[in-house]
């Protein structure tokens, strides 16, 4: 990359993730020297949040760029080592920047949770990104770094061979809640994901002819509802945590030749009142997202269908700043490794770990620490990242990378809660 390049450029800093992401870059700029820009269309928008959130960071540029202008989108890039995409949902916005990251050479990360969009892209655009020799990481947010970094955690942690880990998210508020807890941007992505779920099946097939060999003993299935490790009820997690971690098992198989791990990922309730209330919603939300007439009431009326989760507005600071998660993994599997990854055990597991990773304000100012140290890690530690370009999951960029170490120094904690033995 040029050294002229700003080391980062946000996309879409005017956007409610945008600001927050500038909120982060510019404390980045203090601690770590990083030199950054923010861009967007609006000109006025993007003096006003410099103004706010960057008035003590000397010269950072403000660059128009619009996604109807292919141009202005090149001349935005070329200006970025990496570039920090918050304009969503990426399945509408995201492939003009990707295609002008590509054509400019500039590394791109976001914070997609977007199934539909980021297997996409790794489909369309990975052999392109490894000519172009830059990283194209989606998911680089609350969606997916606690899973993906968590799961390398417990495996570095495991001191044997990892079968299974499940995790389990939780999140609670310290504080009386005085607004919605996403952002309409955040719901929007949601609709559209799920609306469009059934385009997975042929995706997937097109990216993975082969299947993995089984391997055994299988992972346990849930049932819609079970108590758990974290102490209340638990139904399978609707993001795209586990969807991102299985490919990024894949990578390990492929290019490491280790055994990969099964996955399940589960969000917990305190009560079962809540865990059947959100059920309910959740059914009619994926029955109105598959007919646009449904589409268009769920995206008129959030806060209604959301019981007032969501609004325009998004959360409040007080809110999010007394916004909470842990996310706790439970690994199962044996003390001794098998000498080739297909290899079968004779004895069943012997050896369960549980890790845990905490932090706060999990979906905006939690998830832009994870998105600007991600773009961090790259600008960094670029030579500890595989295959030297593609379209990565964030656990097989970062795997071997100190991102674990930077995330618990802002206090995105990584820790053993326990581990247990059996003969």
């Amino acid at each position: 990359m040029a050294n002229e390049r700003l080391d980062i450029v946000i996309f879409g800093a005017s956007g409610f993730t945008g600001k927050h992401a500038v909120q982060v870059a510019a404390q980045l700029a203090k601690e770590k020297q990083i030199k950054f820009g923010i861009s967007g269309r609006r000109k006025q928008a993007l003096e006003a949040i410099r103004s706010e959130l960057a008035a003590d960071i000397e010269n950072v540029p403000i660059i128009i760029a619009d996604l109807k202008d292919e141009e202005s989108l090149k001349e935005m890039t070329k200006q970025a080592k990496v570039l920090v995409n918050c304009c969503g949902p990426y399945r509408f916005y995201g492939e003009p920047v990707i295609k002008a990251c590509i054509a400019t050479r500039t590394h791109q990360v976001d914070v997609s949770g977007e199934p539909q969009f980021i297997e996409t892209v790794q489909l369309k655009y990975d052999k392109e990104a490894r000519e172009a020799g830059i990283y194209i990481i989606s998911a680089c947010g609350f969606d997916s770094i606690p899973s993906e970094l968590g799961i390398i955690f417990t495996q570095d942690k495991f001191n044997g061979e990892v079968n299974t880990i499940e995790s389990y998210l939780t999140t609670w508020t310290t504080t009386k809640v005085d607004s919605a807890r996403l952002h309409y941007g955040t719901y929007e992505s949601a609709v559209y994901g799920i609306a469009h779920h059934n385009e997975l099946h042929e995706l997937r097939s097109k990216l993975y002819p082969e299947k993995l060999p089984p391997f055994q003993p299988k992972l346990k299935k849930r049932g819609l509802l079970h108590k758990s490790i974290s102490n209340g009820w638990s139904m399978p997690f609707p993001g795209s945590d586990r969807a991102i971690a299985l490919r990024t098992q894949r990578f390990f198989y492929e290019k490491y030749k280790q055994r990969p791990v099964q996955i399940g990922s589960y969000v917990t309730f305190n009560s079962l009142f809540t865990a059947l209330t959100t059920i309910i919603f959740g059914v009619i939300f994926a029955a109105l997202s598959k007919f646009e007439f449904g589409r268009n009431l769920l995206l008129k009326y959030p806060s209604f269908f959301s019981c007032g989760y969501v609004s325009y507005e998004g959360p409040s600071k007080n809110v999010m700043e007394n916004t909470h998660f842990a996310m706790t993994f439970k690994a199962e599997g044996w003390t001794e490794k098998s000498a080739e990854p297909t290899d079968k055990h004779k004895d069943p597991p012997n050896k369960v770990l549980i890790t845990k990773v905490t932090g706060v304000d999990p979906g905006y100012g939690g998830t832009c620490t994870m998105l600007l140290l991600s773009a961090m890690t790259i600008l960094k530690e670029s030579d500890k990242i595989p295959e030297n370009g593609g379209v990565l999951t964030p656990g097989s960029a970062f795997a071997k990378t100190s991102l674990i170490e930077e995330l618990n120094k802002k206090d995105i904690k990584f820790e053993v809660v326990s581990s247990i033995e059996t003969k």
